[in-house]
């Protein structure tokens, strides 16, 4: 098994999905299954997931998960299941996996995973793409969490992110906050880059979609109000980062994101977290539920170790919006 650096999170405050298995893909809220081969007498697990939508980071989290299946050798059955980003999609999946008995159900995304914990307290549930999961409530304490639900954090280094803003674009003073207003998890972290624009003496101002439908409008209307952008690791907005990077492409817009992925479609540097690595912590921690006897309630929520962030930077939209990013380079 692949080593992975980890550590314990303390908190501050899928479509066509490549899953290396045969057949395994998903298209809207309908699931596949595949099966690895059992021989006789083995032990096969039923593994359920709930992925909250399709966009390159919640598919990389999956994928992660799956090759961390992989390489423990154990054999399953995995029901693939996509709520494409609708709230009452993740209830309706929730209740299906839990009705079909599953030994663990995968869930990718705070929504994702505030509908199973809602629909079952036996059942163990391991997550990903989630910032925090004691202010998301899913959780009593990210150290402890005490009941049928652990899994690894996306936290990402916020304020790192803001003084990276600062270092490429020294003569930007004022940065728009953009996030979708249902993703709980977005608004911690906005309030964690406003505090972070405080220190630096930027002054800030957020920009709210409340869904998809109203991402256009809302982008456009921070043309010429805004010197930069930041939006964080937010699933609506991620999904449509390559509109959003084409406005800001016409409007000379930068922006800085919360993870790689969004950052290639729509911004020009982040320092980014791994998705594929978390997916893969997660797995990890799956196996040990399953074969082990390991209990959720006693496994802290784990993220990435800061040497293995990443500094990502999209040189196509640097040249488009005439940005340097060699700065980064020293």
């Amino acid at each position: 098994m692949k080593s992975i650096s980890r550590r314990s999170f303390v908190a501050a405050g899928a479509g066509a999905v490549a899953l290396g298995l045969a057949a395994c893909g998903n298209s809207g809220n309908s699931g596949s299954s595949a099966t690895t081969s059992a021989a006789d007498g083995e032990k096969s697990y039923k593994i359920g997931v709930l992925q909250l939508t399709q966009h390159a980071a919640l598919d990389a989290a999956n994928e992660g998960f799956v090759a961390a299946l992989d390489a423990s050798g154990i054999n399953y059955t995995i029901d693939q299941q996509n709520a494409n980003n609708d709230q009452s999609a993740c209830s309706t999946i929730a209740s299906k996996l839990v009705g079909d008995n599953d030994d663990l159900i995968y869930v990718i995304a705070t929504p994702a995973a505030q509908a199973v914990a809602a629909a079952t307290t036996e059942i163990p549930i391991v997550g990903c793409a989630i910032t925090d999961y004691a202010a998301s409530g899913l959780v009593a304490d990210n150290e402890k969490p005490g009941g049928n639900l652990t899994g690894t954090s996306d936290m990402n280094p916020v304020d790192d992110q803001i003084a990276m803003l600062q270092k490429v674009l020294p003569e930007a003073k004022h940065v728009g906050m953009l996030y979708c207003t249902a993703e709980s998890n977005s608004l911690l972290q906005i309030e964690m880059a406003e505090a972070a624009c405080d220190k630096a003496g930027l002054t800030h101002e957020r920009f709210t979609v409340s869904s998809s439908n109203e991402v256009q409008s809302v982008v456009e209307s921070m043309v010429g109000k805004v010197d930069a952008g930041y939006s964080p690791t937010d699933n609506t907005i991620a999904a449509a980062a390559a509109q959003i990077g084409q406005i800001c492409k016409e409007g000379k817009l930068p922006f800085v994101t919360g993870e790689e992925n969004m950052c290639m479609g729509m911004g020009i540097c982040t320092l980014s977290i791994d998705y594929t690595e978390l997916g893969k912590m997660a797995g990890e921690m799956a196996v040990k539920i399953l074969t082990e006897g390991a209990d959720p309630a006693d496994m802290a929520i784990e993220s990435e170790s800061g040497d293995q962030l990443k500094v990502i930077k999209n040189e196509e939209m640097a040249e488009a919006l005439g940005i340097d990013l060699s700065v980064l380079d020293a």
